[in-house]
């Protein structure tokens, strides 16, 4: 097989020709996305909206890369996010189209996400590896690895009775040597190994087998033609909608409140009666705060198209992000509609204004918001577009669709997430005039340890939007490797603003430590002297390996200590598959949240499992448990929660499927645990 390349282009070829060179790359790679797509959301209508909502979002971001920046990579990267947004939360409806291609994917189905994209990429569309690694984003070790482990998965699925049992030293070498990438050294110690040893020949024999039955069985998988013209319909009449002229904008408002916001704005009235205006005359609790601090002012730009109308309410504007406060009503249909930056809106003049290196701030819609729960055809939010390049303009804002906010199911009274698959297609245009404010830098070089852990503290960014600390600290410790380190609020002045959920990044990892910056909420103080930083939480993976030895002839459960908790193996059933019943209900004082371990037959050889009904608690920060399945609302009101593994249901095949699984060792390697911190640092400011 000869590999396939992808076209590499660069951002900025792709930024001179925009939509239609993005759709016209993605026409020619089209049966290596949909096959990737029907991986995991078999259905005809959602593929076409994956396609279409990645070339949207890749018009919107790939602006804002550096240019020659590699596009494949970059537009893999949002096809797989995409994709992953789309299958989350919804069960698996296979659409008419795909009942006849169920059977074909039903093999991928036994693979993990990343073993599928692998195989997928390496041995079905037959794009080298060197490109499936930069796709996919993993280092050439990795990649491998997921290799030899998904067609490890699909030979025992396709159980030919071929089984692996040639010599562990050599199973590494059998993808390079088959895709003729050993070096020359190995290859030759390799190949006089293979000719004294018969049960390598006929490993590696089966291995190869397994691949090229792979390629064959999607040889003749066709992509429906009317798949693409349909994408191009829609992307048609979006940019129909984007150059249409703009309607006249239009203003509303009491009397009342025109005169004294034109008394505000001449200077008439002191602060007081700035802050006691603002507090009879806006409703919205977070615009009021800005309002009132003197960041930005009241627009009420409206826009009506379809019985539903758009209200600009105002535009602030920073060097982090421009923030577009929005109310939406509708009188014909009575729901509640939300924007998304990634669709639905066309900035016409982004490019010229806004600056492309920035990336806009995610803010969820806020549903519990209270003047978001008075009315069912009422909707308060707020957008995050990139700042500006120059201290002040005017945003050419083009809306087309609106999502739908939909009940929540779990009590049917108050509002869930919107669903992207419903929404309201009109007209809704805005010119929206926005001043720049200036942002605080502050230059930190300060050095804390937080439960044995090395904090570094290099700058706070103080501005109208947001407010910004950037730290480090390292990824491994002794014994110890470092997922996250969060914060939880900052302090100043008596004054305390939560750090941002969503708002926490990693910048970059160098020589072993993460750098990274939390999002808080706006602080409103011009010259604060110290900030308290409190942090909330560390998720760790600790070494800590233990071995157990098994005789299935004694009687279950049996029972062994570790990490200071008892496990229990509860059930042992051999067979093909052995099932295994491991618990651990004591979640009290438990140490770990799961735990990482393998099983082992008499010959010391790796034992392949698959979990299966697994079972768990979750913990709020008090140590209160709660039972997911009876009460499954609850998630959303814990503090800090924590989920604990309770019951593992495990299934362990035999490389032979003739052969029954006796698992003689089970060896434990590492467990995850999750730490409240109650620290608190003191950062001095000047």
């Amino acid at each position: 097989m000869i590999p396939e390349k992808i076209d590499p282009m660069s951002i900025t070829t792709i930024r001179e020709n925009n939509v239609e060179s993005i759709f016209d790359w993605f026409d020619q790679h089209k049966k290596l996305f949909y096959i990737l797509g029907w991986c995991n959301l078999r259905n005809q209508q959602q593929i076409e909206e994956l396609f279409y909502r990645s070339i949207i979002k890749a018009e919107k971001e790939l602006s804002q890369l550096n240019r020659g920046t590699s596009f494949d990579r970059s537009i893999a990267s949002i096809f797989f996010d995409t994709c992953q947004e789309l299958s989350e939360g919804r069960s698996l409806q296979v659409s008419k189209e795909g009942e006849s291609k169920q059977e074909l994917f039903k093999t991928l189905d036994q693979l993990n996400e990343h073993e599928k994209e692998a195989v997928v990429l390496t041995y079905v569309k037959g794009i080298s590896r060197e490109e499936a690694t930069n796709l996919l984003q993993v280092s050439a070790k990795e990649m491998k690895g997921l290799l030899f482990s998904g067609v490890q998965s699909l030979r025992k699925e396709w159980g030919d009775g071929s089984f692996f049992n040639g010599c562990k030293e050599y199973q590494p070498n059998y993808i390079d040597y088959i895709e003729r990438t050993l070096e020359r050294p190995k290859k030759i110690d390799f190949e006089m190994h293979l000719f004294h040893c018969e049960n390598c020949r006929e490993d590696l024999g089966t291995f190869q087998d397994v691949i090229l039955n792979l390629t064959e069985r999607f040889e003749n998988f066709s992509v429906p033609s009317a798949l693409m013209k349909n994408i191009q319909d829609r992307l048609s009449e979006q940019e129909k909608r984007k150059h249409q002229n703009n309607k006249k904008r239009k203003r509303m408002g009491l009397i009342f409140v025109s005169v004294f916001t034109t008394l505000i704005g001449l200077g008439v009235f002191t602060g007081y009666f700035t802050n006691l205006y603002y507090t009879w005359t806006e409703e919205d609790d977070q615009l009021r705060a800005f309002l009132q601090h003197g960041l930005g002012e009241r627009l009420n730009l409206e826009a009506e198209s379809n019985g539903v109308k758009i209200k600009i309410k105002s535009a602030i504007a920073d060097d982090l992000q421009t923030l577009i406060f929005y109310e939406i009503e509708d009188s014909a249909n009575n729901n509640q509609y939300v924007l998304d930056y990634y669709d639905g809106i066309y900035l016409e003049n982004e490019h010229e204004i806004m600056d492309q290196d920035m990336y806009p701030r995610y803010y969820p819609p806020d549903l519990k918001l209270d003047e978001n729960n008075k009315e069912k055809n009422v909707f308060h939010g707020k957008v995050s577009f990139p700042p500006l390049k120059k201290d002040d303009g005017t945003i050419k804002l083009k809306v087309s669709k609106l999502f739908t906010v939909i009940p929540d199911s779990t009590d049917g009274t108050s509002f869930g997430v919107y669903d992207n698959m419903e929404y309201e297609t009109g007209e809704w245009n805005f010119e929206i005039p926005v001043t720049k404010m200036p942002s605080i830098e502050y230059a930190l070089d300060e050095e804390t340890e937080v439960e044995g852990i090395p904090v570094r503290f290099d700058k706070l960014i103080i501005a109208p939007t947001a407010t910004i600390l950037h730290s480090a600290y390292p990824i491994d410790l002794p014994k110890m490797h470092l997922n996250s380190l969060n914060l939880d609020n900052l302090k100043v002045n008596n004054k305390i603003v939560k750090a941002d959920m969503f708002g926490n990044s990693f910048l970059y990892q160098s020589n072993h430590r993460i750098s990274s910056q939390t999002y808080f909420d706006p602080l409103f103080e011009e010259t604060p002297k110290e900030i308290n930083v409190q942090f909330q939480s560390v998720n760790v993976t600790v070494e800590e390996q233990k071995t157990i030895e098994l005789d299935v002839s004694k009687a279950y459960p049996q029972t062994f200590e570790y990490a200071g908790s008892t496990i229990s193996i509860d059930k042992v059933e051999v067979g093909q598959p052995t099932n295994v019943v491991i618990s651990s209900h004591d979640i009290e004082n438990r140490a770990y949240e799961w735990i990482h371990f393998e099983f082992f037959d008499e010959n010391e050889r790796l034992v392949s499992s698959m979990a299966r009904n697994s079972e768990g608690v979750l913990v709020d920060k008090n140590g209160i448990a709660y039972d997911m399945n009876e009460m499954p609302s609850v998630y959303k009101e814990l503090e800090q929660p924590r989920y604990f593994f309770t019951v593992e249901n495990l299934e362990l095949y035999s490389d032979n499927a003739e052969e029954n699984v006796i698992p003689k060792k089970l060896e434990i390697y590492e467990y995850h645990t999750t730490k409240y911190l109650d620290d608190i640092v003191k950062l001095s400011l000047e």
